[in-house]
């Protein structure tokens, strides 16, 4: 069954001076499984050797007491994976690892770059091979042609050639370091442990192994870690613009999480306030779907004065694996992973708060399972803009015909979803929630507005090139 949202993209995790790193990356990672599920690794360095451990699956199956002590030294980086480009194969997970020239180095990379495909093709017309299908291997190659000597200068040599959104954590024996694109569409931040620099993409990994959170890398910044301290360079001119996401705010990221700059939790309480204020409706209860809707059904029980009530429980033990063999029982994974109280529900009217809707099957389902538990009126309110156009910078929605709103107007979803109204929150009422102004957000998805030229390539044009 295809799910009712976007999928996740990476998350990155690095530290630099820490005795114990590699359990200081492994519960980095951990913090960071909501942001990938299909494949993790973790690289480290003891200052003259690397150390790669990788595999698909979640953090806590991937890893254990016995792999991460064979992962030795004080520095490293991991990565948790959801694939935008290239398949979920083991042989793209990530870090990526590679030897040349004397020389190792590892990449984790967060994001989708839009000019992969022309890059891959000229690098193989020069002698590159390539071991995987993914974009972020077009770095490597770059890093390893280059003729200078220092690895920053090799990498600002690549960057030069790569168009599109990433964050980056890179190491080599000897140092660890972290870029930003220049129109920052990925979080990536820093923090300190005692005397130990890390880099995350979010905060909240820096929460669970008690590091302060620094600041935020820059776009179009490299940040330098060594023995002797971080080192700050540019790669980019400072922009009197940018382009967030908006989506980390609406959806992907923690709501624990400080992202552009906002606790993420914060945000969405606004986004729900004035999805209230937009589109009010009589009521019994709101209802949260849970996870990333329960911040904004707070706030929109605080602005219409709706009581919030959990009429719908997630099990939180279901993961990727969960079998389903027939159309039947691909329905049924909906009630799998939320349950709904029907003593709560049964005889009310309630409205039903959500992040989004993309193709609106899941959405239909839970409608349905709300009826059936005998809600007397369900009423659907999403608290971001409808998607009607596709996302070319990470999100794996790439193609318009998926995308529900851009097929059908709001009554016919509305009919579709069997709801007794529908409403979504305006682009206006989507930026008045966030502290910056609105051209310093990436909104694509809703509006059409691309802030970089892009290519109609899917999620497997590498493999199909590869295979020319």
């Amino acid at each position: 069954m295809l799910q009712d949202y976007p999928k996740h993209y990476c998350g990155l995790f690095g530290i630099f001076g820490c005795p114990e790193a590699s359990y200081m990356i492994y519960l980095g990672l951990y913090s960071l499984q909501h942001r990938g599920e299909e494949s993790c690794g973790i690289v480290t360095s003891d200052g003259e050797e690397l150390y790669l451990h990788k595999d698909m699956g979640l953090v806590a199956d991937v890893f254990n007491e016995d792999n991460l002590k064979l992962l030795k030294g004080d520095r490293g980086i991991g990565h948790v994976r959801y694939s935008t480009t290239g398949s979920s194969l083991v042989k793209n997970a990530q870090p990526l690892f590679v030897d040349y020239l004397g020389n190792s180095l590892a990449v984790a990379h967060n994001g989708n770059l839009i000019n992969s495909e022309p890059l891959r093709k000229e690098l193989e017309r020069a002698g590159s091979i390539f071991a995987t299908t993914c974009d972020s291997e077009v770095f490597v190659h770059l890093m390893a042609r280059s003729k200078e000597t220092d690895v920053v200068m090799r990498l600002k040599r690549a960057l030069k050639k790569i168009k599109g959104a990433y964050s980056l954590v890179l190491l080599t024996e000897d140092q660890l370091i972290g870029v930003r694109d220049p129109d920052g569409f990925r979080p990536l931040c820093i923090g300190k442990k005692g005397d130990s620099y890390c880099l995350a993409s979010e905060t909240c990994a820096f929460d669970l192994i008690d590091a302060k959170f620094v600041r935020e890398v820059e776009p179009g910044e490299i940040v330098r870690i060594t023995k002797n301290g971080l080192e700050s360079i540019r790669f980019a001119p400072k922009s009197e613009k940018s382009a967030h996401c908006i989506f980390e705010h609406i959806y992907f990221s923690r709501p624990d999480s400080i992202v552009f700059g906002e606790t993420v939790h914060l945000v969405r309480q606004k986004l729900g306030a004035n999805l209230a204020k937009e589109h009010p409706v009589e009521a019994d209860f709101v209802i949260p779907i849970p996870d990333s809707g329960t911040s904004a059904a707070l706030g929109y029980a605080h602005a219409s004065g709706i009581p919030l009530e959990l009429g719908i429980i997630r099990n939180h033990y279901v993961g990727r694996t969960f079998i389903q063999p027939s159309q039947r029982i691909r329905d049924l994974g909906v009630k799998v992973k939320f349950n709904i109280l029907r003593e709560v529900v049964r005889g009310k009217r309630v409205v039903i708060v959500d992040d989004s809707i993309v193709r609106g099957t899941t959405s239909k389902i839970r409608v349905k399972n709300f009826r059936d538990a005998g809600a007397k009126e369900v009423h659907m309110r999403i608290s971001c803009p409808p998607h009607r156009h596709p996302c070319f910078y990470g999100i794996d929605f790439p193609s318009a015909e998926e995308l529900i709103a851009n097929r059908y107007s709001m009554k016919q979803i509305q009919e579709y979803l069997g709801a007794d109204s529908l409403g979504y929150l305006s682009q206006k009422g989507m930026l008045d929630a966030v502290k910056l102004c609105k051209d310093k957000y990436c909104a694509a998805c809703f509006t059409g507005e691309y802030p970089i030229l892009f290519s109609n390539a899917d999620k497997y044009s590498l493999e199909k090139s590869s295979k020319c």
